[in-house]
């Protein structure tokens, strides 16, 4: 598309830059500008760049994100991105569009691109901004505490256990609070295949396949009667 809107993350957290960016990445509407670990960091980029909105952590060393956004020009919209509920009041006093709280989802950034667009732009930014999940190739999942990036090229296949699901890895298994609709909403479709309520499986990952069943990893995972028909199309249509 002919405009874009332009980012800057910063943050302190390594893995909080690349949870962002790997959402950002997946809207195509979004430029990633730079993503930086400190506000001295981010002054360099604003002053040489034209930055629309900065996904801002509040509690960072030496200057923090309350202050680092009352120094920049206001004209740049601001999204926080914290981990402590208690800062949303001093956010919201700066005007920011939105407060994120960590650990951040990709539904709840995509919220506040909405949120953005349709307070802050101009009426002729292009509306038709997609989700292009082919953009990224890994997730994160939250498991022992703490997000794990997980590669798609390493995922076998995924198994739901009720109210969490089991990631099957070549060398691990991730067990994780999620339900298997939601994880599959954030898998790429040209990868990914549901074949059972209970099971996706990683299409480059297939051994071999019956009517009945796919083999993965000496594993037959099941195919039911209902995704019987999109899963047999896909497979001999590759």
């Amino acid at each position: 598309m002919s405009k874009a809107i332009q980012c800057l993350i910063v943050d302190d957290e390594p893995m909080a830059r690349e949870i962002l960016e790997n959402h950002l990445r997946k809207i195509d509407s979004v430029h990633v500008v730079a993503s930086c670990k400190n506000a001295i960091e981010a002054f360099n980029v604003i002053s040489a760049e034209n930055i629309d909105v900065i996904f801002l952590d509040i509690n960072m060393p030496e200057i923090s994100g309350l202050s680092f956004a009352k120094s920049i020009n206001k004209k740049i919209k601001l999204i926080f991105t914290t981990a402590y509920r208690e800062y949303a009041v001093d956010g919201f006093d700066l005007q920011a569009v939105d407060y994120l709280l960590k650990p951040i989802s990709f539904d709840r950034l995509f919220q506040s691109i909405n949120k953005y667009v349709a307070e802050c732009v101009p009426s002729d930014f292009p509306k038709d901004y997609k989700i292009n999940d082919e953009k990224s190739d890994f997730i994160f999942v939250r498991s022992d505490r703490k997000m794990i990036k997980v590669n798609f090229s390493e995922i076998y296949y995924i198994e739901s256990l009720g109210d969490y699901i089991k990631i099957n890895l070549e060398s691990k298994n991730i067990v994780t609070r999620e339900s298997i609709s939601s994880i599959e909403a954030k898998l790429p479709k040209k990868i990914f295949l549901r074949t059972h309520r209970s099971f996706i499986i990683s299409i480059p990952q297939i051994v071999s396949f019956t009517n009945e069943y796919i083999e993965i990893k000496k594993k037959a995972i099941p195919i039911s009667r209902s995704y019987k028909t999109s899963v047999l199309n896909k497979l001999e249509n590759i």
